[in-house]
């Protein structure tokens, strides 16, 4: 499969990006806060409860981020070898469909990603108990098969769905419960806003793809929508991550108003949103990835210092 697409103007080819820029691309940074976001929303929940440690902070840390870049990597795999990455895409490159680096080698990171994310959780394991190995596993299968296995079901339409309830829900309250050994309404409530801004991202993704991807058989929720509603849904997203979480600021006796302050976040959204609904060309939406990306961020940052502020 031909790069010169990727990498030149059209004419002769550029340089070949050096092998850490190759791995810095299939980690796909740019959608590295959906791994790091929750978890500080999970520590700021246990710190306002005077429950905090190190060592399983960085722990949960680590482990998010690396399941986040170890399905980054699987899907740059198995999109790969379904021919959903093609040259017409309009997405970043992609390592393993752009001849950079060898599906072989790409599976091989893949699973010493996993198995670094594998040893975050034995930590995990040992100081907050078995519940860990399950909530652990499940991640892992879950970017596995995202795109991989004989039914992957990110071309069901139901990738906003897990990436909801694994960088949302499991994220924020897993994190709670290490630090806590303990789950509560609160942390619940707080990790849905959490995982709509990561399903968001996701969203931008594939709205940008649906003409390669329906072309592909890859059918995203954004496919079967099609452009229009999938571009409100970006919209409803956003908003109703900004609507719960001012919901629990305002009846949550253990909390205050000062969850408001991410609304400071709030023109960042409308302008995202705005270009979701109003451009189709890849440069402009891979922008609109990244931003949704440090949208979610700056939010869980904001977020967080809201609770510790309560």
């Amino acid at each position: 499969m031909s790069t010169h697409a990727e990498f030149t103007g059209g004419e002769s080819p550029s340089p070949r990006p050096s092998p850490v820029r190759i791995w810095f691309l299939a980690a796909r940074p740019k959608t590295l806060p959906v791994g790091l976001a929750p978890v500080l929303v999970g520590a700021a929940l246990a710190i306002e409860q005077d429950e905090f440690s190190l060592g399983p902070f960085l722990a949960a840390l680590f482990g998010a981020l690396f399941i986040q870049v170890g399905a980054n990597l699987a899907n740059d795999y198995s999109d790969a070898r379904r021919g959903a990455d093609t040259d017409d895409r309009l997405g970043p490159l992609r390592v393993t469909a752009g001849a950079l680096v060898p599906p072989r080698q790409v599976l091989i990171a893949t699973y010493i990603t996993f198995g670094l994310a594998v040893l975050c959780g034995v930590y995990l394991i040992a100081v907050a108990g078995w519940v860990i190995l399950a909530i652990g596993a499940a991640s892992i299968v879950a970017g596995l098969l995202y795109t991989g296995g004989p039914r992957p079901y990110g071309y069901a339409g139901l990738g906003e769905l897990f990436v909801f309830l694994f960088f949302g829900l499991v994220a924020v309250t897993g994190t709670y419960y290490v630090l806590t050994k303990t789950l509560d309404a609160t942390a619940i409530a707080l990790a849905v806003p959490v995982g709509l801004m990561a399903s968001a991202v996701l969203v931008v993704n594939n709205v940008r793809d649906i003409d390669t991807d329906r072309r592909a058989g890859k059918n995203t929720l954004a496919v079967r929508l099609g452009r229009s509603r999938t571009r409100l849904l970006y919209a409803g997203m956003l908003a109703a991550a900004y609507v719960i979480t001012a919901f629990v600021g305002a009846v949550d006796l253990e909390l205050s108003l000062w969850l408001l302050i991410v609304l400071v976040t709030v023109p960042l959204a409308v302008r995202l949103a705005r270009t979701v609904a109003t451009h189709t060309d890849g440069p402009t939406l891979n922008g609109v990835l990244a931003g949704t990306g440090q949208l979610e961020l700056a939010f869980c940052v904001l977020l967080s210092a809201g609770i510790l502020l309560s």
